[in-house]
């Protein structure tokens, strides 16, 4: 697992999908100022990459989930994701969206699948889980079982634990924070004092840089 995690975090990096910036830090849509920004969107564009993590995500389906029966994806992020998996588990696909579509049947849930379906969710990003865990309460909502949740990349914030465990919901991801800063470090990339910074933003992220 860790192996295909570090080379995961390797091939994200060298295709600039994560950025760290300790001293010219990122500003998120929530207003936090951040020294990382991970878009894995990038990843599409890179055929190789992207057929590699598709193969990580089945082949942990395969293990850790074999009775699964349809492959959700949280939109926008992970649709193509989940859609490259189901195609290579040949697996029925739906995707959540982060809100009822505003005209015609108003879907949260676009695709067809039946309750007591056995579901995994597909996610690209994972910060405190607040929209990845939203979109597992609406699979749930809808009488679907979730065996767990898969992401590319999660920031290792203990919120995230935290609401997962709360949720009862399992998260695997293919690559993480702390994996990214010991690359990062172990290669010489960042220093001494900018890994300091890099751990204190996962503390506090909300107040970190202010």
């Amino acid at each position: 697992m860790e192996n295909m995690q570090i080379e995961v975090t390797k091939r994200l990096l060298a295709i600039d999908t994560i950025k760290i910036q300790p001293d010219t830090p990122f500003t998120w849509a929530s207003g936090w100022k951040a020294p990382i920004y991970c878009d894995n969107r990038k990843v599409l564009s890179f055929p190789d990459t992207r057929t590699f993590i598709c193969e990580q995500f089945a082949n942990l389906i395969r293990e850790k989930y074999p009775e699964a029966e349809a492959i959700a994806g949280v939109a926008t992020g992970a649709i193509a994701h989940g859609v490259l998996v189901a195609d290579k588990l040949q697996l029925p696909f739906i995707y959540v969206r982060s809100k009822p579509k505003g005209h015609g049947l108003e879907n949260l849930i676009e695709g067809d699948i039946q309750p007591g379906t056995k579901v995994v969710i597909i996610e690209d990003l994972v910060s405190t889980g607040g929209s990845s865990l939203s979109a597992a309460e609406a699979v749930r909502n809808y009488g679907v079982e979730v065996l767990g949740m898969l992401a590319i990349f999660s920031y290792n914030f203990p919120i995230a634990a935290k609401n997962f465990q709360d949720a009862h919901i399992e998260l695997t991801t293919l690559s993480n924070y702390n994996l990214l800063l010991k690359l990062a470090y172990d290669s010489g990339d960042i220093t001494d004092i900018q890994l300091e910074s890099l751990n204190n933003w996962r503390k506090s992220p909300e107040t970190w840089g202010k």
